[in-house]
Formats: C-alpha cells, sequence, structure tokens
C-alpha cells in the first residue's frame, strides 16, 4: 500500500472532518468527543483545530485521507515536558498495512525534540491498537475505570506513555 504521512493544515478541513467524523460515529468508545457533537462545529472550528493542534494525516495516491493521528503539548512551564498522542484513527480497509506504525512513528519522531515524553489513551478492550503501542515502545502507567459511559455501559482506558529520553525497556 503506497501512502505518505503529511501535516494537515487548514486546506485540509473538509478531509479531515470527514475521516475524524468517520472515527467518532464508528468507534464512540474510543473517544471523548461524539460525533454528534463534531458535526455541529463550524468550519471556523475545524480550521482553527487544525491550526491549534499538530494533526499528521496518512494519505493516499488520490488524495484521500486514510488516517490520522494529532500531537499535543501544553505550554505550561510545569507541563511542556510531556505530549499527547489523539485522535488516532486509521480507516478499518488500511489496518494491517503499516499505515497505523507509519502515522504513531511520525508524530514520534515529530515530538522528540518538543518533549520528553508521549502520553496517550487508549479503550482497554482494543487489543490491536495496545499491541501496535507496545511495539513502539509505549508502556502501560494505569487505567481509569469507568472513564467513559457509551451506549448503555462503563469504558474503561489504559494510560500509557513512551519516554523519548531513555532507552526503551529501561
Amino acid at each position: 500500500m503506497t501512502f505518505s504521512i503529511r501535516q494537515l493544515g487548514v486546506k485540509d478541513a473538509a478531509a479531515y472532518r470527514a475521516i475524524r467524523h468517520e472515527a467518532l460515529a464508528n468507534h464512540p468508545e474510543a473517544f471523548v468527543s461524539s460525533a454528534e457533537n463534531f458535526a455541529q462545529r463550524s468550519d471556523a472550528d475545524i480550521r482553527q483545530m487544525l491550526e491549534t493542534l499538530t494533526v499528521f494525516g496518512a494519505e493516499l495516491p488520490d488524495g484521500s485521507i486514510g488516517g490520522i493521528n494529532a500531537f499535543m503539548r501544553n505550554d505550561a512551564a510545569k507541563e511542556r515536558h510531556r505530549g499527547w498522542m489523539i485522535q488516532v484513527y486509521v480507516q478499518p480497509e488500511h489496518r494491517g498495512t503499516g499505515m497505523s506504525k507509519a502515522l504513531v512513528e511520525h508524530l514520534v519522531d515529530h515530538a522528540k525534540d518538543k518533549v520528553i515524553q508521549i502520553h496517550l489513551g487508549v479503550w482497554a478492550e482494543n487489543e490491536p491498537a495496545i499491541r501496535l503501542y507496545q511495539k513502539l515502545g509505549f508502556e502501560t502507567y494505569g487505567t481509569e475505570p469507568r472513564y467513559l459511559f457509551v451506549n448503555g455501559r462503563y469504558i474503561d482506558e489504559h494510560l500509557m506513555v513512551r519516554f523519548l529520553d531513555k532507552a526503551p525497556g529501561k
């Protein structure tokens, strides 16, 4: 499969809106935001999000976006050493192709000169994602019980971290 990873900008607002809405609609247990709330966001809100967050997309040869993730960092003095990987989603037809791994590795490479650790939260039942993150050096440091309430049930979330200033497993 051929794709390239690039940072999305305001010109990508429509493509970002489409894939982000797809992620929220198809996997409500995996995200804090809901598809319904996201659908109500204005185009200006979407453009602002693309300017505020560092959003990466896996662009396919036809120009469409097959997957996304985003990097977020708080600039407060006490927190600027750590960043967050959020909004991770790859369309089902692109899973198992290396796209997810490429998106995560691209984000980690981007973050290396900005933070010393990257955090993420992942639905505790999403075994494929957890295995991928573990292979890429992320370690679980806690579980947030009943993190979300979705479709009549509670969803636990694993909290994971990858330290960029030391070798994996140390």
